[in-house]
């Protein structure tokens, strides 16, 4: 059985950080892109930070660009993602993905197979 278990989420002030980490179980972690969404209230889905399968190639939506860093760890089927100086706009249920997909397609949510059930970051004072 598959299973992308995130966990991490919480309430954090302006300014202050979090680290989110997906802990991935049931397929070849190696073997896939994995990536980080989040959705916001009245809000699409949003690509956030993806990492590919070795690691060695990153891409993030420009809001969060400078500030929040994604990495794995295939030796424990594993990706975080590290969220510094974090906004109000940055408040949202964030979800890891899973795919087998073209770096181009990172950041749309059908070109993956697997997700997670999302962690709620909320920022606020």
């Amino acid at each position: 059985e598959v299973q992308l278990v995130e966990s991490g989420g919480g309430l954090v002030q302006p300014g202050g950080s979090l680290r989110l980490s997906c802990g991935a179980s049931g397929f070849t972690f190696n073997s896939y892109t994995m990536t980080w969404f989040r959705q916001a209230p009245g809000k699409e889905r949003e690509g956030v930070a993806a990492i590919s399968t070795l690691g060695t190639r990153k891409y993030y939506t420009d809001s969060v660009k400078g500030r929040f860093t994604i990495r794995r760890d295939n030796t424990k089927n594993t990706v975080y993602l590290q969220m510094d100086s974090l906004k109000p706009e940055d408040t949202a249920k964030y979800y890891c993905a899973a795919g087998r997909l073209r770096d181009s397609s990172w950041s749309i949510p059908a070109a993956y197979d697997y997700w997670g059930q999302g962690t709620q970051v909320t920022v606020s004072s």
